[in-house]
């Protein structure tokens, strides 16, 4: 028998074989795997996109809800959006096909399992509190409400279930709360240094160009923008300052408005100080913020009479004669305004009398007693007298170094003039201590400061013979003001309260809150600058400073106007079902 012996060439392609096939096995088995974890990405993937789409539906839902609850409280306030009624219709407000063919593709239930509605909750208490976001350190009355929509995707594979929840506070803020507020642009431009303690807020933009240093303490806040920059048409050249932040400071923040049930453009809210039309309804939006039915007493003068009465507690029924009101009111007083260049025929209120008689009078005591305990706190006054071009109304307000004992507020559609120190107990006359103070208001239509030095008899003399004095005033501010123009510049807040001395040395110490709603209507004459050649005014040392009483509810002057906002709170996607953050 022959053998055939076994090649070295035979064995190593064989091996060969086996190790390709190895191989191959191999590869499948990889191919086979990636394959599989590819189509397990996809579908995780895609679930996960479904999921993220569901989840922006649900939001959805919430925010159609936030903003029929924003448009509600900014027109008609808590009241209405707490109603039950209005909750109610709140929980049915789920996207529709109207509003986008997109929504076909979803459905909503509220955690409840309710079809086609979302859970809307008011969460108490309602309370005067400290504030979250963007208003942090401001204290307002709020109410918290929560909103929680469950949405899927529908079709031939309908998808997972996904919840949103959103919180909000509907917040009432005394508008005092804030050191300054405008509802128009508003400009700070010191020349020397200044230094603003409290929150700031404007609705418009904000322009800052100080040619010191200037200090924001607190927040400082605007709807448009915050512009480091003088406003488009303000004329002066000035060296560029510093501006310091030692707070938060933000642009594009919402509009803080007053509830007055129609825009708030500065022609509008001035009507809160103004007469109402005789058909307008009492209980009206507008109605309710004007301070003339806000006031216990109403003075009304006009070229035939005087008429001092009651407010609208009982429909202005109760009138004070004159043998009464001519004790502290005065109609035939006058003075020269260099800034207006006209004559101020004035009606002038000597808040030490009124005082007095506050405390012995029985017809307004009797109507107030229930309301008030008796004490006048709010004061309207309008001069309706004819002018002349070279005359002006005014109110002035004399001897209000002691106010009455719950305060005051002097409201008025004239411009108004306070003469001496107001609100100002002589142991911390030119400090910023306003622990004996009273709450206090001035609403005008522009206000200007006359020192403890003034005489009507020099206000047509240069400006060298109307020498001022320091002089204290412990009030908020609310008031008109001239505006920037081509050419003109407004004045800035350094100017808000207006002057007609020579304050050079001398101190203005003001502790309140500068609030600007509209334009002067009446005292516009511009701000044209100081020194004797235009003879107007010299400026005084500012010694200026938020007063913090006005952060607690019960010193805040009477008649505050509040403004109106929705605070977004937390927002979280929740467990479908889940009733709250807590259950997420």
């Amino acid at each position: 028998m022959r053998l055939h012996e076994l090649s070295a060439g035979r064995c190593t392609a064989g091996s060969v074989l086996v190790m390709v096939f190895v191989f191959l096995t191999v590869s499948l088995a990889v191919l086979i795997a990636a394959l599989a974890w590819t189509q397990t990405s996809s579908t995780l993937i895609e679930r996960q996109n479904r999921y993220f789409r569901t989840v922006a539906a649900a939001e959805a839902a919430t925010e159609k809800v936030l903003a029929q609850i924003a448009q509600d409280y900014q027109k008609q306030g808590e009241s209405l959006v707490l109603s039950p009624s209005r909750l109610e219709l709140y929980r049915t407000l789920i996207p529709t096909v109207d509003e986008s063919p997109v929504w076909a593709r979803y459905e909503f239930r509220s955690p409840q399992g309710e079809p086609n509605r979302v859970l809307v909750e008011y969460v108490p208490p309602t309370e005067f509190r400290q504030l979250s976001s963007t208003y942090r350190g401001l204290r307002g009355y709020a109410s918290k409400l929560r909103i929680i929509a469950n949405a899927r995707e529908v079709g031939s594979q309908p998808g997972q279930w996904a919840g949103v929840c959103q919180e909000v506070e509907v917040a009432t803020i005394p508008v005092f709360q804030f050191a300054v507020f405008y509802n128009m642009d508003l400009e700070i431009n010191p020349g020397p240094n200044m230094t603003i303690t409290g929150p700031v807020h404007c609705n418009a933009n904000i322009f800052l160009q100080p040619v010191s240093t200037l200090i924001f303490q607190s927040d400082v806040t605007a709807a448009a923008q915050i512009i480091h920059d003088k406003k488009p048409g303000d004329p002066l050249i000035r060296n560029r300052g510093t501006i310091i932040y030692q707070a938060e400071h933000d642009s594009g923040v919402s509009s803080l408005t007053l509830p007055i049930g129609t825009n708030n453009t500065p022609p509008a809210v001035r009507e809160v100080v103004e007469l109402p039309s005789p058909s307008e309804p009492p209980g009206s939006a507008m109605a309710k913020e004007r301070y003339y039915n806000k006031a216990d007493m109403i003075i009304l003068i006009t070229n035939n009479e005087v008429r001092v009465s009651s407010g609208s507690v009982n429909n202005f029924s109760t009138v004070i004669p004159w043998s009464q009101a001519s004790n502290f009111i005065s109609t035939n007083v006058s003075f020269y305004n260099k800034r207006e260049e006209k004559t101020i025929n004035t009606v002038q209120i000597d808040i030490g009398k009124l005082r007095q008689w506050n405390e012995t009078n029985i017809l307004l005591r009797t109507v107030l007693l229930p309301h008030t305990g008796g004490d006048i706190r709010t004061i309207y006054v309008a001069d309706l007298r004819p002018q002349s071009p070279g005359t002006q109304s005014g109110v002035r307000l004399i001897n209000g170094q002691e106010l009455l004992p719950q305060g005051l507020t002097v409201a008025t559609p004239n411009p108004l003039y306070i003469q001496g120190h107001y609100n100002a107990p002589a142991p911390h006359l030119g400090t910023t201590n306003t622990s004996q103070t009273k709450p206090a208001s001035i609403v005008a239509d522009a206000i200007t400061i006359l020192s403890t030095a003034w005489s009507d008899a020099n206000s047509r003399n240069s400006l060298s013979k109307r020498v001022a004095d320091n002089t204290t005033v412990n009030a908020a501010f609310l008031a008109g003001i001239v505006p920037t123009t081509d050419g003109s510049y407004s004045g800035g807040l350094e100017n808000f309260p207006r002057f007609l001395e020579n304050w050079s040395g001398k101190t203005f110490t003001y502790n309140g809150s500068m609030v600007v709603m509209y334009q002067s209507r009446y005292a516009t004459g511009p701000w044209r600058g100081t020194g004797s050649t235009i003879g107007i005014y010299n400026p005084p040392v500012r010694q200026w400073a938020f007063d913090p009483n006005f952060c607690n509810p019960s010193k805040l002057p009477p008649g505050c106007p509040s403004v109106r906002v929705l605070v977004r709170g937390k927002w979280s996607t929740i467990r479908p079902g889940a009733t709250s953050l807590d259950a997420r």
